[in-house]
């Protein structure tokens, strides 16, 4: 019989636990949660300090009643849930449920699931720290509040299925400032001029930069260029000033969830849901041939870059063997800590950078290998030497008129021959050489391009951006922005277009009550300063029901106002543009779980629906009758398609457009690349230059 009895979350990491530790242990899994709040009622008693009411969670008997089996059978229980708040919270509801003392060693945590990190953290057990309780228990009850009493506002004054939360309210918010500043954008014009110099043989541009008696200049309009133009005298130009710099350039630090979820957003097109998903695969441990049953990263919901200074000396020696002394880091780097990050863990990480993700390549799928590629270079880049750049500034003048020519090269590419990171603004660091220049130089004038330019709007939000800036604001923590991000277009509030945030007519209006009833949960300071108290209580500076009782206080007097004076607002169907085939009412367009579509406004008696079909105005070229349209494949993939399928099955995951090939007459797609799109026919070798 086991002496010893382990509760995690998942079979996943039951498994790779009970195999580290051996026959006297017993690993089972609550598969999460086993008691929460009632989904039938608030579950809150307000009127006796917000006291919650727990019950088992339905379906969860049958493991909870094989937990308490194997408790009592054991010598000893350990509860080994995440090592954060909501594990902590799923330690305390197990601990209650099996009568184990809270007091008592009982609650084991380690930050990732290797054979030496498991053995340790079981010769350090502790008491379930109830200040990670509380916390979770805070964040808890203030959700459900706010919730399920809004919620039910909202089902009646508008329509069912709606909700509202403190995260997920703000985030709408964001996306729907963000539209506005777009709308009310004013773009104002603006000048480039580049010119084209020789010295030699060799070639190279310059910008237009200053008058020499004014200073810096913008160029506003076409008659600012013709004045440059005008004032320039003859061909010649004056080398009058010579920079050159060295310019060292650091490593980004290894992962924290959000920037996890940027990056992977940026470089794998990963929704942060399924990064998260991921993650949480390579943590619990993946099976690895005769290694059995390994976690390959640390765990995946942390706020921290530290890095363990066992991980850094395993890294250091891998780099000095793999890359050179060269390439190793002179001293320890301080990472920035954010003002708002909690610490509580290391950043994520490889659990050994000897466990190449080539090296294990053929244990993993394609997303999972994608993944953990992108978190060992990161952090293995992390811990390498700095990147040096040369740069050169060079000022040309020519009477009153001053170009700027700049260029670098790489000196020592150090991190940046593993890993660079990526950039929402898809900007990228291109090498520029500049010829070999000195004071008193002359260079001749070549070319002269000027070209007019507008400014631009700020950008809507991608997943990544909305995460990042959630961040910056403090509001929510690494374990909600996955999850926010998801129901906020469940229910239908906002829409992805072209990857990017767009707020749909039902968030707007839902916006607009919530802002005249309940702006304290549209205020990003005041969410922000809630997060800031929810730390507090950790950290055990307050009581959490003294937070909860702040926030209800004039949160109770707003949800009176709102159930006497919110009017009921009707959502009238957007009309499709054509009549039911079946019955010959009109089609309206309707969203639903993914997405919009077409359905019959003489629903429930007709319940007539059809996919929203988008022509691409290219006639296909295998029937040559139908036409090519969008479609979505089971994966949410775009490919195109000729809408006579099945009678013609015609596709193409490159869109189709509508010219053909100069060459041969062929049919023209447009590939994308990794830095583009490129034209390219499918029949010949027809290509077009790269568009950016």
């Amino acid at each position: 019989m086991s002496e010893f009895l382990v509760i995690v979350e998942s079979p996943a990491k039951a498994k790779t636990i009970e195999r580290y530790l051996g026959n006297k242990y017993k690993v089972k899994a609550s598969m999460g949660h086993v008691r929460d709040l009632p989904r039938s009622q608030t579950g809150v008693d307000v009127e006796h300090g917000f006291e919650p009411k727990y019950i088992t969670i339905r379906g969860k008997g049958p493991v909870l009643k094989e937990l308490k089996t194997a408790a009592k059978k054991a010598k000893k229980v350990f509860l080994a849930a995440d090592p954060d708040r909501e594990g902590e919270a799923i330690a305390w509801h197990l601990a209650h449920s099996l009568d184990v003392d809270i007091q008592s060693d009982c609650r084991v945590v380690f930050n990732e699931i290797t054979k030496d990190a498991i053995k340790e953290s079981f010769k350090h057990p502790r008491p379930i720290n109830m200040n990670l309780v509380d916390s979770q228990q805070a964040r808890r009850v203030l959700d459900r509040l706010v919730g399920y009493n809004i919620s039910p506002l909202l089902w009646k004054k508008v329509k069912k299925g709606l909700s509202a939360g403190r995260v997920q309210s703000v985030s709408v918010r964001l996306i729907i400032d963000r539209e506005k500043e777009i709308q009310d954008f004013t773009p104002e014009e603006y000048w480039t001029l580049e010119g084209e110099f020789l010295k030699g043989k060799n070639q190279f541009s310059a910008n237009f930069h200053s008058f020499i008696d004014v200073g810096k200049t913008e160029l506003k309009s076409e008659q600012d260029v013709k004045n440059v133009l005008k004032q320039m005298k003859g061909n010649k130009f004056k080398v009058i000033s010579v920079s050159k710099k060295e310019r060292k350039r650091n490593p980004a630090p290894a992962f924290i969830t959000s920037s996890l979820q940027q990056e992977a957003a940026r470089k794998l097109n990963f929704r942060a849901k399924k990064t998260m998903m991921l993650a949480q695969q390579l943590y619990e441990g993946i099976e690895l041939g005769k290694e059995g049953t390994v976690g390959l990263i640390t765990y995946m919901r942390t706020d921290s870059t530290r890095i363990s200074e066992i991980a850094q000396v395993e890294a250091a020696n891998y780099i000095r063997e793999e890359y050179g002394e060269d390439y190793t880091k002179e001293e320890q780097r301080k990472e920035k800590k954010q003002s708002n990050a909690q610490d509580a863990h290391e950043a994520i990480r490889p659990t050994s950078t000897l466990r190449e993700p080539n090296h294990i390549k053929e244990f993993l799928s394609r997303d999972q290998f994608r993944l953990y590629k992108l978190i060992w270079e990161r952090f293995l880049a992390s811990q390498m030497a700095q990147a040096v750049m040369d740069t050169m500034s060079v000022d040309l003048q020519n009477g009153n008129v001053l170009f700027r020519a700049t260029g670098s090269k790489v000196k020592f590419p150090g991190f940046m021959k593993l890993y660079v990171e990526g950039s929402d603004d898809q900007v990228e660091e291109k090498e520029k050489m500049l010829p070999d220049l000195k004071e008193g130089d002359e260079v001749l004038k070549k070319d002269m391009d000027p070209k007019q330019h507008f400014t631009q709007p700020p950008p809507r939000y991608t997943e990544a951006r909305l995460v990042k800036t959630l961040e910056e604001l403090g509001i929510g923590r690494p374990s909600t922005y996955a999850p926010t991000l998801d129901t906020i277009q469940k229910r239908g509030y906002v829409a992805l277009d072209n990857k990017r945030f767009v707020p749909t007519e039902l968030g707007e209006i839902v916006h607009e009550l919530m802002f005249e009833f309940f702006p304290d949960i549209l205020d990003v300071e005041f969410t922000a300063k809630m997060e800031r108290d929810l730390d507090n209580v950790e950290e055990g500076k307050v009581a959490w029901a003294d937070i909860i009782d702040e926030f209800y206080r004039d949160f109770e007097k707003h949800l009176e106002i709102a159930e006497k004076e919110m009017q009921t607002v009707q959502i009238k169907d957007e009309p499709a543009g054509e009549d039911c085939e079946n019955c010959g009412s009109p089609m309206v367009f309707k969203m639903g779980r993914f997405g919009k579509f077409m359905a019959c406004s003489n629903f429930p008696d007709c319940r007539n629906t059809k996919p929203i079909v988008k022509e691409i105005g290219v006639t296909c070229p295998k029937c040559k009758e139908g036409q090519i349209i969008e479609r979505k494949s089971k994966k949410k993939r775009l490919f195109y398609g000729c809408n006579r399928f099945p009678e013609c099955d015609f596709i193409s995951w490159d869109k189709p457009l509508p010219r053909s090939c100069p060459k041969c007459e062929g049919l023209l797609v447009e590939k994308k690349l990794k830095k583009g799109i490129q034209v390219q026919c499918i029949e010949c070798d027809y290509k077009e230059e790269q568009q950016s």
